[in-house]
């Protein structure tokens, strides 16, 4: 079974996909759309903060 941020991290991937490839008029972009956001908000209630699903690059330097 997976843990509530990887099943958020791969919804979004594919609802990115989905998007790039069909665009936002497309049933299934907008399932999947759906299905990220309800798996979102399942690793939110499970305790993981929002910047743990959308990891940013580091930079070179920036030690913040």
């Amino acid at each position: 079974m997976l843990s509530p941020i990887a099943r958020a991290r791969i919804t979004h991937f594919a609802a990115m996909r989905a998007l790039a490839r069909h665009g936002v008029h497309h049933p299934v972009a907008r399932a999947l759309l759906s299905a990220a956001a309800g798996a979102a908000a399942g690793a939110y209630v499970a305790g993981h903060r929002v910047f743990d699903i959308h990891t940013a690059p580091r930079r070179k330097g920036n030690h913040t």
